[in-house]
């Protein structure tokens, strides 16, 4: 697709049918295709466990697929051997095929300064041992090695033991690869040969083919973005990025274009759609890629985004864990929502509307898509708290 201009709408489409808002959901039951598209489609999962309503990554696939088997997905996630965990965007997970682009990110890996490793005695003895009892014994969790006392874990962290940090380290220079997560989310380890294909270990590449690879793959997944869009996408810096889109520009593989609105020049894909319409429903998760950056959430779709997990209860202007609701190609309202798992109750804690959108509408399909979520999270009852025009219409409605 050649364009010099697009109107806002047509940025809008184009995004949300590079990231296959453009189709259906599935009839039936996903499986390992359907999972292998979104994968290929968004090019990174990025994984987030806090479980107040369900885990983050789990409802990117919501979204797009409906319900689905999530004991199917983590079977082709960490079974099939076409995904791997790796430090994408944040920890994520992306195809097999993208182990290499990674390569120089972990030949580059510094400990943190803030690492306990740092202040370990006998450090590099015992990252050794780490190593190791991977290579002779197998495959190992955190609870494998031999404990360590480690720093105090302070409230409100993801607490890390001494092990969890040891394997972390070879994980993050590429020693280690993800094999599994366990149901209560920790990871399994494994030498990368044993997890990994031949193929997608062998392949090399220099840095700035890497790079390269990955604004690719940030562009296509995006269909329109700006520079800073896309060097987010696999977090690299616009000093490196730049010089590569005009790399890009030259093969032809994106665009310069305007869009009506936007401050910033912006790049399409030679390969976008641009459908008349998108069709639909879905609650997004805070981290789909639609609204993960968002300075491009807002340019998009005039909708100022921000996260209120840790902003004190007092100060919250929206609630605890908001997630964008998307009708059509617009973003109608946001949602606070939690399952309360004991009382079986899908709790819509707070709903707020987006201005000048058409209320009854983003009701009835509101509507839909909670008892959906409600069904697949094998809850029995929705329960609204009623304080405002839309959640009291949507009480009425549920």
């Amino acid at each position: 697709m050649r364009r010099s201009r697009l109107s806002l709408a047509q940025a809008r489409r184009i995004a949300l049918a590079a990231q296959g808002f453009d189709r259906a959901r599935p009839q039936g039951t996903p499986d390992a295709r359907h999972f292998r598209r979104v994968i290929e489609t968004l090019g990174v999962l990025q994984l987030d466990y806090v479980n107040v309503l369900i885990p983050a990554h789990v409802l990117v696939l919501w979204s797009r697929l409906g319900p689905y088997e999530r004991s199917r997905f983590e079977r082709y996630a960490y079974g099939s051997g076409e995904c791997t965990e790796q430090w994408a965007h944040e920890a994520s997970i992306v195809p097999a095929s993208s182990w290499s682009l990674f390569d120089h990110r972990r030949k580059a890996y510094r400990m943190h300064k803030h690492n306990p490793l740092r202040r370990l005695r006998n450090r590099d003895a015992y990252l050794k041992a780490a190593l190791e009892q991977v290579q002779n014994d197998g495959a190992v969790t955190a609870n494998d090695l031999p404990p360590l006392p480690g720093p105090r874990r302070k409230p409100g962290d993801w607490h890390r033991s001494i092990p969890r940090w040891a394997l972390d380290y070879h994980y993050n220079r590429g020693s280690l690869a993800v094999l599994n997560r366990l149901p209560n989310f920790q990871r399994v380890y494994d030498l990368p040969e044993r997890v990994l294909p031949d193929a997608c270990l062998s392949r090399s590449l220099t840095k700035d083919e890497a790079q390269l690879e990955l604004l690719r793959c940030a562009a296509r997944a995006m269909g329109v973005a700006t520079m800073r869009d896309l060097a987010d996408y696999f977090r690299m810096s616009p000093k490196e990025s730049t010089p590569l889109l005009a790399q890009l520009v030259d093969e032809g593989a994106i665009s310069p274009v305007e869009v009506d609105g936007w401050n910033e020049p912006a790049y399409l894909y030679a390969s976008a759609k641009l459908p008349r319409e998108i069709r639909g429903a879905s609650l997004l998760s805070p981290f789909d890629p639609v609204v993960w950056y968002r300075p491009r959430a807002e340019r998009l779709f005039g909708f100022h985004y921000r996260i209120e997990i840790y902003v004190p209860a007092a100060q919250r202007k929206w609630g605890y864990y908001v997630l964008p609701f998307r009708v059509g190609e617009s973003i109608v309202a946001r949602v606070d929502l939690k399952a309360d798992r004991k009382a079986k109750k899908l709790l819509v804690m707070a709903a707020h509307e987006e201005e000048g959108i058409d209320r009854s509408l983003c009701v009835d399909q509101l509507v839909i898509e909670l008892h959906a979520l409600k069904d697949w999270l094998e809850l029995d009852d929705v329960r609204v708290t009623r304080h405002n025009a839309l959640t009291k219409e949507l009480a009425a409605a549920v």
